[in-house]
């Protein structure tokens, strides 16, 4: 199975707090993780380890953060061929603070990810797609255009996209927040749309009628970052080996609970036999 993931690398600079701050507040007491992120990186990294043969194209910094960023994917063998250096830009960075319930707050500089243009695409991309909305939109348009088979649009975060994108797609991946933004929209392509809803499961919907649903094993939350992410990769491998609606939906769930119990976007990304086990219990 071959998935090319376009979209965003990050080093995610992670300060887990004894609660989050509100507008104008400082929290001290936080201790600092440096974790390679970004969705598109996270997204790779998650199907590479469900069984997927992945290919990133993305963007980096001429810096010392890019090796970080490309770390784990490069020691999991993701293809990073389509991974270029910027000489002008930084390597993108999330700030990210963490509760002991594993709630957060993310705040992106993009860098290097928003100098991602479609002439660093290839004309055809071959086998399966998956795309973000953290590169320039035209870009992600172009990525679209170009696939010739399955084409998975996560649209986070949200923000206005084609029609043509939102038809092409054979599945559309947001959270409920997401939902609202794109209304009925999502569902006028006749693609199936998942909406995620957190700890309370996950929906499959295909032209606004529900196919299917599904919750998350209980499991003890320590960090949400990425957990979306697994879910995305998780959904798309489980679709394309064939699983039907429901079964598909549960998996992603688990591998989305399981990415929730371990700190890291990358670092807590599941296995596939660790899936596999927490759907068995």
């Amino acid at each position: 199975m071959r998935i090319t993931v376009v979209g965003s690398i990050n080093l995610d600079l992670v300060a887990t707090a004894p609660q989050l701050p509100a507008p104008g507040e400082t929290v001290t007491g936080a201790t600092l993780a440096r974790h390679p992120g970004g969705k598109g990186a996270n997204q790779a990294l998650a199907a590479e380890k469900l069984g997927a043969e992945v290919c990133l194209i993305g963007r980096v910094g001429n810096d010392a953060m890019a090796g970080e960023a490309l770390a784990l994917m490069e020691d999991l063998g993701v293809d990073l061929a389509g991974v270029e250096v910027d000489v002008a830009a930084p390597t993108g960075v999330a700030l990210i603070a963490v509760d002991p319930t594993g709630e957060n707050q993310i705040v992106v500089a993009a860098g290097a990810n928003h100098m991602v243009t479609p002439e660093q695409l290839p004309q055809r991309i071959e086998g399966a797609l998956i795309v973000q909305l953290e590169l320039p939109i035209e870009t992600v348009e172009a990525a679209v255009g170009r696939a010739t088979g399955f084409v998975c649009a996560n649209l986070a975060p949200a923000a206005p996209v084609s029609e043509l994108l939102l038809r092409r797609a054979d599945l559309i991946v947001v959270n409920e927040t997401e939902a609202a933004f794109y209304g009925d929209g999502l569902h006028r392509g006749g693609g199936r749309v998942v909406v995620t809803k957190g700890a309370r499961g996950a929906a499959m919907y295909q032209r606004g009628v529900e196919m299917a649903w599904a919750t998350p094993p209980a499991v003890e939350a320590v960090d949400a970052t990425g957990a979306g992410d697994a879910f995305v990769a998780a959904i798309t491998v489980a679709l394309l080996e064939g699983m039907d609606p429901a079964e598909a939906l549960r998996f992603a769930c688990a591998a989305g609970a399981f990415a929730a119990t371990r700190p890291g976007a990358q670092p807590s990304a599941p296995e596939r036999d660790q899936v596999e086990a927490l759907l068995a219990l």
